[in-house]
């Protein structure tokens, strides 16, 4: 099996952004966390601060892939076209998001990313991303 996860803007800076909010723990820390969870998995990373190098990650794992986990960040309140690129593809997409949309300002509770996706997982922290890859097994 194989899964992409693809991180959107700001991501990069994973612990030392907002500790207090997303945590202090870095993505390379996950990232390994998760592949020794999942040994028999291949786990794929990509993370742009650039929406059309998103959408051009998405067109060319959405076709190939068994599953995509997808925290576009800010791109998902804003981003008609990720929800687009979305749709296009036939790789099944899980919306991460590491805090509580719920808790957090009036836009960005709603995405453009939740119609066309598989499931949508928020506010469990960077647990959200090992609770999404389960969702594809």
């Amino acid at each position: 099996m194989k899964i992409m996860i693809i991180n959107g803007p700001n991501l990069n800076l994973q612990g030392i952004r907002e500790p207090e909010k997303y945590g202090t723990g870095t993505f390379e820390e996950l990232l390994g966390t998760l592949k020794l969870q999942f040994p028999a998995i291949e786990l794929a990373y990509f993370q742009s601060n650039v929406e059309g190098e998103i959408i051009n990650c998405l067109h060319e794992v959405g076709f190939g892939y068994d599953g995509i986990v997808l925290n576009a960040g800010a791109y998902s309140h804003t981003s008609v076209a990720i929800g687009d690129a979305i749709a296009a593809i036939s790789t099944p997409v899980v919306e991460v998001h590491i805090s509580n949309l719920a808790q957090r300002e009036e836009y960005r509770q709603r995405s453009f990313v939740s119609p066309h996706a598989k499931g949508v997982i928020f506010g469990f922290g960077l647990n959200g991303y090992s609770l999404a890859i389960q969702s594809f097994m």
